[in-house]
């Protein structure tokens, strides 16, 4: 199940395991953009987002709304998903 998060313009994004600054320009152009959003199902307020070659790892503060990234990863092609 993925959907869209409701996040306000002035995002706030913690990055406390120091990603560059490319990084986290992709994920607020990802989140701004409405990008899909599957939460974890083990985890309240996780998510991972997905954009073009990113996948991103956040958790949302239900109090604060800030946002902490906490890992990326490139997507698994297409390709490997079929053949396992």
């Amino acid at each position: 199940m993925s959907f869209e998060l409701e996040l306000t313009s002035d995002l706030q994004i913690e990055d406390p395991r120091g990603h560059s600054r490319d990084t986290l320009r992709h994920l607020r152009e990802a989140l701004i953009s409405r990008a899909p959003a599957v939460p974890d199902s083990r985890r309240p307020n996780f998510f991972e987002v997905q954009a073009d070659e990113h996948v991103f790892y956040i958790h949302i503060s239900p109090l604060s709304r800030k946002i902490t990234l906490l890992a990326t990863w490139s997507p698994e092609p297409v390709e490997a998903i079929q053949s396992a």
